[in-house]
């Protein structure tokens, strides 16, 4: 049996899903990916009516179930208006904030399925004309997109096709760096989608039996806070979220380690099942940190607001720069594989 799965492999599964188009509302396309890499394993899969992605691996015991989730969707924007000068007022998909994408590359997705490019810039950019171009606040009235068109008035972007509801999605500008580093807009949570795929992937290649049967939820709502409220099976005692450990000053979490997540700001998870992760953890040499993430809320989560009678909780690979410039590390990568494999294989908790 091989200790971990080739982690080059799971970077390039990470540039392969980032750079899929896929805000929360508009992830056909992603789902489809991940439809295609598990139906190449023989993993059936099924999609629920929200357009999520749900596979199941038997186990030994059907009576009591697990699910894994992790989410596809992505941070992103809606076009509010069409602008008369030709450019494009944005509407915003997730919660950031619109100076983590000033200067961005986007792409315009037109209900055509025409795509064109552009760059979301403050209005006021220009020094030699804009006194204010630095100090003026950067907020949906200040920033518009400059399409790659030649257009200089509403009817003419009309024309191209762009209308009012137009996904925008923003360029992740994936690298992934010799000494270990991937950086990419979008890890959130596309990185834990990978570890997910290529644990999958693990299992079915080495012919392991799961000690229970397990759900496993590609989620695509997540970003608004209903991704993973659904599609849990009456049989499901455990849910274990797995998306991203957030950095920050007051925080434990780095890109080296798998973090386990106490609380965030719905809640603690659940301490049984916290206690067992890091038990886990320590007893395979794997590199952890424990946290609290103060704004910040889970598919497992989600659940529990959903009125699931379930455990929960949540772990992930250390991101930093959350929800704008993201940056992880090989490390970080391995350590969450590594806990998610022998969690799957370990018996529950008692509750």
């Amino acid at each position: 049996m091989s200790t971990y799965p080739n982690v080059n492999e799971t970077k390039e599964l990470i540039k392969q899903l980032v750079s899929i188009p896929s805000p929360t509302g508009f992830t056909a396309n992603v789902i489809q990916f991940a439809e295609e890499f598990l139906s190449n394993l023989a993993i059936e899969t099924r999609r629920n009516r929200k357009g999520g992605l749900i596979a199941t691996l038997p186990g030994t015991n059907n009576h009591e179930h697990r699910m894994l989730t992790a989410h596809v969707d992505t941070l992103g924007a809606m076009v509010k208006e069409v602008k008369p000068n030709g450019r494009l007022r944005l509407d915003l998909i997730g919660g950031f904030r619109y100076n983590s994408i000033e200067g961005e590359y986007c792409e315009i997705h037109t209900s055509s399925g025409k795509v064109y490019t552009g760059t979301i810039l403050m209005h006021q950019t220009s020094v030699h004309v804009y006194k204010d171009a630095g100090k003026a606040e950067r907020n949906q009235d200040n920033m518009e997109v400059r399409i790659d068109a030649e257009v200089n008035n509403a009817e003419a972007v009309r024309e191209l096709g762009i209308e009012v509801g137009d996904f925008v999605s923003f360029d992740p500008r994936v690298q992934i760096t010799d000494n270990g580093y991937i950086k990419s807009r979008h890890l959130d949570d596309k990185a834990s989608v990978a570890i997910l795929l290529q644990l999958m992937k693990r299992l079915k290649k080495e012919n392991v039996t799961l000690p229970y049967t397990t759900h496993f939820l590609i989620s695509n709502n997540e970003e608004i806070g209903y991704g993973g409220n659904s599609n849990i099976t009456p049989e499901t005692v455990e849910y274990l979220a797995v998306d991203m450990g957030a950095m920050g000053d007051g925080q434990s979490t780095d890109e080296y380690t798998v973090s386990i997540c106490v609380k965030d700001s719905t809640g603690p998870y659940h301490y049984g099942l916290r206690k067992r992760l890091v038990d886990l953890a320590e007893k395979n040499q794997i590199g952890y940190k424990l946290d609290i993430y103060p704004f910040y809320g889970s598919d497992a989560s989600a659940a529990i607001k959903s009125g699931h009678d379930i455990v929960h909780g949540l772990i992930g690979p250390g991101i930093d720069s959350s929800h704008a410039f993201e940056r992880t590390h090989e490390k970080s990568l391995i350590n969450t594989e590594k806990l998610v494999y022998h969690y799957v294989l370990s018996e529950m908790i008692t509750v």
